[in-house]
């Protein structure tokens, strides 16, 4: 099980699919497209806050569960770092102290429910996407979504450097599996072909260690 971590439009999606490929196995994808939280969110963040954590935190854990019927297998971001959203949610008085404590509560049952086998709770390896505000800022304008614009919302651009500040104190910290680094800055490994074999090197690299 290898998850992809960072930050709103750090590239996880592609890289997910990309290595997914490359291994010959299947990606399990954030549900994003089809969320209709999402841009309730951004539009009033401070009463869609917690509606939009709980359901994420449900379909990650419906996505592990999926991911368990697999031998090999590629999940765009981990149930590991959904708190990064919460806690900082939280400091910005998106969600109160009760909401807080019902989803913590809420993270440790399901944590709990997951399989006894440490293979499968945890990742075999977590692939962070570390990128600067710059160029998260050019694939967010990329992929178009409106809701996720800064000329849009003169709030955003505040959010997406507190989220910044927020991965990379939480990548510091992470403890529960093996982890490694991709410069997200310096590959694209979306349209160079050259980048992504560099990538998909790397990875490989850090499974086999």
């Amino acid at each position: 099980m290898i998850t992809m971590a960072g930050t709103i439009g750090a590239g996880k999606t592609s890289l997910a699919q990309k290595l997914a490929e490359h291994l010959g196995t299947e990606s399990f994808l954030e549900p994003v497209a089809d969320n209709p939280i999402l841009p309730k969110f951004y539009a009033d963040s401070k009463k869609y806050g917690f509606l939009l954590q709980i359901y994420f935190l449900n379909k990650r854990f419906d996505m592990i569960k999926a991911a368990q019927s697999h031998p090999n297998n590629v999940l765009d971001r981990s149930i590991y770092e959904d708190s990064v959203f919460t806690n900082l949610n939280y400091r910005l008085g998106n969600i109160n102290d009760q909401e807080k404590a019902v989803y913590n509560s809420l993270l440790k049952n399901m944590m709990q429910e997951l399989p006894k086998s440490t293979r499968k709770k945890k990742p075999d390896l977590m692939v962070f996407i570390d990128i600067d505000l710059e160029h998260q800022l050019e694939h967010i304008k990329s992929r178009g979504r409106k809701f996720e614009q800064i000329q849009n919302d003169d709030k955003l651009l505040n959010y997406y450097k507190q989220l910044q500040k927020a991965y990379e104190k939480w990548y510091d910290n992470y403890r529960e599996s093996p982890k490694m680094k991709i410069n997200g800055n310096r590959y694209d490994y979306v349209n160079n072909p050259a980048d992504l074999v560099e990538v998909l090197r790397q990875i490989e690299y850090h499974v086999m260690k």
